[in-house]
């Protein structure tokens, strides 16, 4: 059942909002009137488009795909699996701008990046950006009783207010007692447990690819950005692929294959599996033709038949 909603005036001078399209934000003001009370509603372009485009036929299913995507690469709305395997979106800024008078019970399950604390995939915090609700402190270590050999030690303040991705686990530092009396005063050394010889930590773990940065990837690699719909519809197909656990390199070839062959963005899938999966050269390679000649002594090569 569609609600009577608020569109405060800074909405048409929203950042946000002025990078879709025209039909992008047409969209997301129809979904504030269609969400539930805590923002939420079924992800099915389908449905969207016959509730809000019923009147615009040339608007349909792809087209609201299209809508859907780009606003939730702008952050505008998230798109998430609940546990009972169904699509839903939704609304980011929801409860900020809608003041809702004995909102209703829950609907739609809740959102586990919003509501649950993770971080989307689409959003910049995904790629190694801060979020300070994820913030780890290290733990306090207890300061140690001086000794004869380690009268130099200096106990690890606690405290520290360390900010990390929500990947990264801290790890714990210890003092290293000061030189022997009997050798040179290098004074306390920091031992760092996670790499030989107090050395350098590891390197921080890769980024993971996603579909916007993959997209982005292929319209940098062309002469001429794509149309937004082309951008769309490959953006759908990479996220798919995504979704199924496939190797971003193997997507990555795939979208060059296709943007060499300059092909439709529903034979990616096809693209990517030939990059999975190269074609195997047979086991008997094949004998290139021979022209034929006329032999030497026809009648014994055919039998008197001629």
């Amino acid at each position: 059942m569609a609600r009577i909603r608020t569109i405060k005036p800074e909405a048409f001078s929203s950042e946000s909002l002025a990078a879709v399209s025209i039909t992008a934000e047409r969209t997301f003001f129809g979904l504030l009137t269609q969400a539930d009370d805590h923002g939420r509603f079924r992800d099915q372009s389908a449905v969207i488009a016959g509730l809000l485009w019923s009147l615009r036929p040339e608007h349909g299913p792809i087209e609201v795909e299209d809508d859907l995507t780009q606003l939730a690469g702008n952050e505008l709305i998230c798109r998430y699996e609940g546990e009972d395997g169904k699509r839903y979106l939704h609304i980011v800024t929801f409860s900020k701008h809608q003041k809702v008078n004995r909102p209703s019970g829950v609907r739609h399950p809740n959102c586990p990046y919003h509501d649950g604390g993770r971080v989307p995939l689409t959003s910049p915090l995904a790629q190694g950006g801060l979020r300070e609700a994820s913030v780890h402190h290290p733990a306090p270590v207890p300061e140690l009783a001086p000794t004869p050999h380690a009268a130099s030690m200096i106990p690890i303040a606690a405290g520290q207010d360390d900010f990390s991705a929500p990947s990264v686990q801290h790890q714990q530092e210890v003092r290293e007692p000061a030189a022997s009396p009997h050798g040179p005063d290098l004074g306390p050394r920091i031992m760092d447990l996670g790499s030989p010889l107090g050395g350098a930590s590891a390197p921080a773990t890769p980024q993971t690819a996603t579909a916007q940065k993959l997209v982005a990837e292929y319209a940098a690699a062309c002469g001429k950005r794509p149309p937004e719909k082309v951008l769309g519809h490959v953006g759908r197909e990479i996220s798919k692929l995504l979704h199924e656990g496939i190797d971003p390199d193997h997507i990555r070839a795939g979208v060059d294959r296709m943007r060499l062959k300059s092909l439709y963005p529903s034979l990616l899938p096809s693209l990517v599996n030939e990059a999975m999966n190269p074609p195997q050269a047979s086991a008997g390679a094949r004998r290139a033709p021979q022209p034929y000649t006329n032999p030497v002594d026809a009648e014994a090569a055919y039998g008197g038949q001629l």
